[in-house]
């Protein structure tokens, strides 16, 4: 393999049985910041993506509502395991992602050089998660009657995943998932420098109003041994 190759490959991560696990967990959070998907930066742990494929499947999601963008390598991502589950005959064949961001700058600018017809499957929307309208403008984007799976990776705040549950679970359907990230802000000793926290208890103050009582808090989800989204995993249970 030659340099340029490995260029393009996420920083090595070495496991050493000696070693605390949190030492572990740390070189892992470094590395995820510097994945790739598709040549586009992605920032997510390969366990959590393997996760959300499994809910994906299991929920015959059609469609992906991602609430932060960034880049875009994430919604390829999802994009792509969309048409995988259309090309098995899970879904319909008319998939979408509509993927929500304040400025869409940055993906704009690097989604063409991954697939230039991105735009086909994949709606960018700038727009405020935390003000009611944007929800609706996603809703209207998306195929009428799709089954949809809600991923939430905006600020991290309290004030900011309330605001996306608030809004945004309503197009979970019964037996749909909805995914608030990065619950590691309110774990001492994981929290990334800088962040405030405040996920988990927005999502636990939630799943206790009237609205969120329609949803269960997944925790047996955590299936891999590592997550960013410990306490994230909310079904729709009613």
């Amino acid at each position: 393999m030659d340099t340029g190759e490995d260029e393009q490959l996420p920083p090595r991560v070495e496991a050493e049985l000696e070693q605390p696990l949190v030492t572990y967990w740390h070189a892992r959070e470094r590395q995820h910041l510097r994945d790739v998907y598709a040549g586009v930066r992605i920032k997510k742990f390969p366990e959590d993506l393997r996760l959300m494929e499994h809910l994906m499947w299991l929920s015959r999601s059609q469609a992906v509502v991602e609430l932060g963008t960034h880049f875009g390598g994430a919604a390829l991502w999802f994009r792509d395991r969309l048409r995988a589950l259309a090309g098995y005959g899970r879904v319909p064949a008319e998939v979408r992602v509509v993927s929500v961001d304040v400025r869409q700058d940055k993906a704009r600018a690097a989604l063409p050089a991954a697939d230039p017809g991105y735009g086909r499957e994949i709606t960018l929307l700038e727009g405020d998660i935390t003000a009611p309208d944007t929800a609706r403008r996603v809703a209207a984007a998306l195929p009428a009657g799709a089954r949809c799976l809600v991923v939430e990776d905006t600020l991290h705040t309290y004030d900011t995943t309330l605001a996306a549950l608030r809004h945004f679970a309503p197009l979970v359907p019964l037996g749909g998932f909805f995914i608030a990230e990065d619950g590691i802000v309110d774990v001492p000793g994981l929290r990334p420098p800088g962040m405030p926290g405040g996920v988990q208890p927005a999502v636990r103050d939630w799943l206790a109003s009237a609205q969120g009582a329609a949803f269960r808090q997944r925790r047996d989800l955590e299936r891999y041994g590592l997550t960013c989204h410990p306490g994230g995993w909310l079904q729709r249970v009613r």
